[in-house]
Order: C-alpha cells, then structure tokens, then sequence
C-alpha cells in the first residue's frame, strides 16, 4: 500500500496569485522577493486547512471577509483545488480532486461551488460531494449517487466539514488538509532553536519553531531517496 499524498494544488483569484498550479513534494522551500506571493500561497493553505476543519468562516472574518482577498480587478472569485493520490490495491494507484470556490455577498460570502470526485476503478469517477451554494449534494451508498442532504448543515462551512463519515479516501483528505500545520516568522536569532545543535532523532516535522530541522532533512534523505 501505498500512502494518501497531496500531489498538485491550483490557486485562482486569491490576493497576489491570479492562477497558479504547484506541483506538491514532500519538501518544498519558497524562495522570491517581497510582493511576488509567497505570503499569499501559504494564506491559501490556511484557508484550505480551514475548509476542512469547520473554521472557514472564522479564517475569513479574522481577515476581514471574502472581498478583500480576492485579485483586485481581475477576479470576481476565490477558487482554490487539490488533488490528492489514493493509494489501492497495487498496482492501482487513482485520485481524489477538492474544488472550492468562494464568492463575497455583500459583506459575507458564499460557497458558489465545491465539488470532491473520486477517479477510481469504476468505469467513472463519482462525486462525494457535489454542491452550489444552498444546494448540497452527498454520495449516497443506497442509491449509488449524489443526493440533497436530509440533515441539519451550517452554510457558512464547507460541506467538506459536515460530510459524515463514510469513506477512508474522504476522511484521509480531510484530515491531512485540517491538520496542516499553521506558520509563522522563523526566529534566527543566535540563540533562536533553529540555530542551535539539534539531535539525530526520528523527526517527521522540522518543527514549529525549526527546532527539528536537521533531524527532519536527514529522515526525508533517507526516506525517499529518489528525491
């Protein structure tokens, strides 16, 4: 088997990023000058990560709402996609692809389309979720399709939130997205964490304040050498 892996994230409309798409690997550094995006390709993140965890609407009033995150003049949306793999029976390896668009509404916003397909061994990909504003739409096991939803839902949050839980493929996606790990200014000062010795230790992260940095580098060489 496998493991779940965040493959490619598209980001439209949001702040200083009119469209990208990034390939993802398991390390990645941002390296530009001031004002190029980098700032806003992180923000982005955050606002997925929120998607996921039932916070969008708090992340986007801390911002101070949907309208002033948009590309100025030259969008009339955010629209943000990930595609993750799934890992299946070897050799089979498919996809899922989270879409979500935000539009602003006066002085709030609404989620104007969000749509999570799974590529898979069938003879078509099917949707988990399949929604547009008010209308939300599940994968129903019974019916084999996506059907309207007969439960209560917050339409301030991403249906990605509410979904129940049915599916490891949905659930992995949603948690390797909420849990995704907030950043901030990196201290190098001379006696700041990141500049101290640090151990040879099993470390998956580098730490929230680069306090495992060497460790983590050291696990990624030896872990996939083939990047």
């Amino acid at each position: 088997m496998g493991k779940y892996v965040i493959e490619r994230i598209n980001i439209s409309g949001f702040r200083k990023l009119l469209s990208i798409e990034l390939p993802m690997k398991s390390f990645m550094v941002l390296i530009g000058g001031n004002g190029v995006g980098k700032t806003s390709f992180l923000d982005a993140l955050s606002l997925l990560s929120a998607s996921a965890s039932g916070k969008l609407n708090s992340t986007l009033s801390q911002w101070g709402g949907a309208a002033g995150l948009i590309t100025r003049d030259k969008s009339q949306e955010i629209s943000l996609s990930v595609d993750m793999s799934v890992p299946g029976r070897d050799p089979l390896i498919y996809e899922l692809n989270y879409e979500l668009n935000v539009v602003p509404v006066n002085t709030g916003y609404s989620i104007s389309k969000e749509v999570l397909t799974q590529d898979s061994c069938f003879p078509e990909p099917f949707k988990h979720i399949d929604s547009a504003y008010s209308s939300i739409r599940y994968f129903d096991i019974e019916t084999k399709k996506t059907s309207p939803i007969n439960l209560e839902h917050n339409n301030s949050e991403t249906p990605l939130a509410q979904v129940p839980k049915m599916f490891r493929e949905l659930e992995e996606l949603r948690r390797i997205l909420a849990t995704a790990n907030q950043y901030h200014i990196l201290d190098v000062s001379p006696r700041a964490p990141v500049k101290l010795p640090q151990a040879m230790k099993p470390a998956d992260l580098p730490g929230i304040d680069g306090e495992d940095l060497t460790p983590y580098l050291y696990y990624l060489r030896e872990s996939d050498q083939e990047k």
